[in-house]
């Protein structure tokens, strides 16, 4: 069965793992749906400092969060003497008024442009890590037209930005397995992708990115987010591990992937301050050996399904 631990039982959330050299919690904090509260935005340096209490020493935002909104919030809430890593990311920006929120920005001077806006919301002098996000693979937009950028010319940029101090690590978003081959050379220090317990079609890539010594940072780590998607929080598996452990579904949920790959960081989002804290807490949540071998069985399931569709 699976059993809870008190959160206080480790000053980071989920135990210590890295990113670009620095030893960060397990559980961090990914800051998107900040961009709820516009119109609350106390509420929102709130949730940043509950996270800091916490014990969250990594936050994962963008420039397109809210039209800048989110990294405001960030540069309020956040002081240098936390001592929290913030990964921000380009490849995107805001399109408001447009039909989707956001817009694909993938040629090397929105690159730029965007590392420049992300450094300016933040109030930094240089980015500790900046992820390009691409539309490989995963949910979302594909590239047309002039949006099409070859990668080497996107890592020029990248690389350039970092010999000028402007960010001091790369990583990568919404790749597929061959772009993060191809991008080893420019010594990416993270990997974000969708993937969770039932959507492991990425498997592969964690296990590179468990060889090359590079964090796996997954986004939609319960599934569901876009309409369509399976989510982990619907699995009989699931929710019988969690009537065990005492504690939701979403916590059995992240606990699995922090228990399946030691190079796991984890940056759930919300923008409500009893959802973070039960975040943080399934960083104390323990699996046995039969609680995961039934909770793995679930992929093997799940991809049956997808080989009928």
């Amino acid at each position: 069965m699976a059993s809870p631990r008190s959160s206080a039982a480790s000053a980071r959330p989920g135990g210590s793992g890295l990113l670009a050299g620095r030893t960060v919690s397990r559980v961090g904090y990914g800051a998107m749906q900040l961009s709820r509260l516009r119109a609350d935005r106390d509420a929102g340096v709130a949730i940043l400092r509950r996270a800091v209490e916490l014990g969250v020493d990594h936050i994962d935002t963008a420039n397109f969060y809210g039209g800048g909104f989110v990294n405001g919030l960030i540069r309020d809430a956040i002081r240098p003497e936390d001592d929290v890593t913030v990964v921000s990311k380009v490849g995107a920006a805001a399109n408001p008024g447009g039909p989707r929120p956001l817009r694909l920005a993938q040629r090397p001077e929105e690159l730029r442009a965007e590392v420049e806006a992300n450094l300016a919301g933040l109030g930094v002098d240089q980015l500790a890590v900046v992820n390009l996000r691409r539309a490989d693979a995963g949910p979302g937009l594909r590239p047309e037209g002039g949006q099409v950028v070859d990668l080497d010319d996107q890592l020029a940029v990248l690389t350039s930005l970092r010999d000028e101090g402007k960010i001091g690590a790369i990583g990568l978003s919404s790749v597929s397995l061959d772009v993060l081959r191809r991008a080893l050379s420019a010594g990416p220090v993270c990997v974000q992708n969708a993937y969770s317990l039932v959507a492991r079609d990425d498997e592969e890539m964690l296990e590179l990115c468990l060889a090359e010594g590079i964090a796996w940072v997954p986004y939609f780590p319960l599934g569901g987010a876009i309409p369509g998607l399976p989510k982990v929080t619907d699995e009989p598996a699931v929710i019988a591990a969690a009537e065990a452990a005492g504690c939701t579904p979403a916590q059995i949920g992240l606990a699995w992937i922090l228990r399946h790959a030691p190079h796991t960081l984890l940056i759930p989002g919300t923008a409500d301050a009893g959802h973070l804290e039960a975040n943080v807490d399934a960083g104390a949540v323990e699996l046995d050996d039969k609680t995961l071998a039934d909770l793995d069985a679930i992929s093997a399931r799940a991809g049956r399904g997808r080989d009928r569709t």
